[in-house]
C-alpha cells in the first residue's frame, strides 16, 4: 500500500534552485507516491510563484520565516505522510522506493547529505553533518525530513522560529528518527561564497549558542548581519 505523500517546500527567492529541485520529484509522481505538492513561500519577488504555478503546487504564503513557512505548509498538507525539503536539496534517483520501504517500517525519517560540489572540505562537511545525524540524532533541514502526520502533530510541529527549526523538530522527535539509505544533494552556493570552515565553523557556533538558551530570533538576526 502506497502513502499518500505530501511535499512541503519553503521558498523565499528560490526560482534558480527550484527547477532542479521539482524535477526530481518525477519520480514519486511515476510511482503514485505523491499526493500534492505545497509550495510555502515567504514573499518571493522573483520567478518562485510562476515556477510552484506551472509544477500544480499549491501555494501558501506568508511572512519570511522558514519554521513559519514549513508550518503553514504542513497545515494545508492533506496526506499520512509528509516530506520536508528545501528547494535547494535534490532528491537522488531510487528515492520514491527508499521512503516507500521505510514507510512501511514506520517513524521519523531523513537522508543523508551531499553536496553539489566536489573536493576534500565538501567532503568533510557532509561527513560531520552525517555522523552528527547518526551520533545526536540531529539531521537538519537541508537533507529531508520524511514523518508521518500523526507523529508531527503529537510533538507539535515545526516551531515558528526565525532559525533553528529544524534542530528544535529533530529534538522532538529524539529517538524517532532513522536515515534512509541514500544521499541527496544540496547547494554548496553559500559554502563556496562564505568559505567552507568559515560557514562551517559559524554553523556550530549557532548550533552551541541555541542549546545554551539563546533565543532563535536573536541568533537569526546576528546569522543575517554576518553575511
Amino acid at each position: 500500500m502506497r502513502a499518500a505523500l505530501s511535499v512541503v517546500i519553503p521558498t523565499l527567492n528560490a526560482d534558480a534552485a527550484l527547477p532542479a529541485c521539482l524535477g526530481a520529484l518525477i519520480e514519486g509522481l511515476e510511482a503514485g507516491l505523491i499526493r500534492e505538492l505545497i509550495i510555502s513561500d515567504g514573499g518571493s519577488g522573483d520567478g518562485t510563484l510562476r515556477i510552484a504555478d506551472a509544477a500544480g503546487a499549491v501555494i501558501v504564503q506568508g511572512a519570511p520565516s522558514r519554521g513559519g513557512q514549513l508550518r503553514r505548509g504542513a497545515k494545508v498538507a492533506s496526506g499520512a505522510w509528509l516530506l520536508f525539503l528545501h528547494a535547494d536539496t535534490v532528491l537522488p534517483v531510487g528515492w520514491s522506493a527508499a521512503v516507500s520501504d521505510h514507510v512501511a517500517r514506520g517513524g521519523a525519517g531523513y537522508f543523508r547529505l551531499g553536496f553539489d560540489a566536489g573536493g576534500g572540505m565538501a567532503r568533510f562537511v557532509a561527513g560531520w553533518a552525517n555522523l552528527r545525524s547518526w551520533l545526536f540524532g540531529l539531521p537538519y533541514g537541508d537533507q529531508g525530513l520524511l514523518i508521518p502526520r500523526d507523529l508531527y502533530d503529537a510533538v507539535g510541529g515545526y516551531p515558528d522560529i526565525a532559525l533553528m527549526e529544524d534542530v528544535a523538530m529533530a529534538r522532538a522527535l529524539r529517538g524517532r528518527l532513522a536515515p534512509l539509505p541514500l544521499r541527496v544533494r544540496t547547494s554548496a552556493a553559500k559554502y563556496r561564497r562564505e568559505g567552507w570552515l568559515r560557514r562551517g565553523g559559524r554553523n556550530l557556533i549557532l548550533l552551541a549558542r541555541y542549546f545554551l538558551g539563546a533565543a532563535p530570533a536573536r541568533l537569526a538576526a546576528r546569522y543575517r548581519a554576518s553575511k
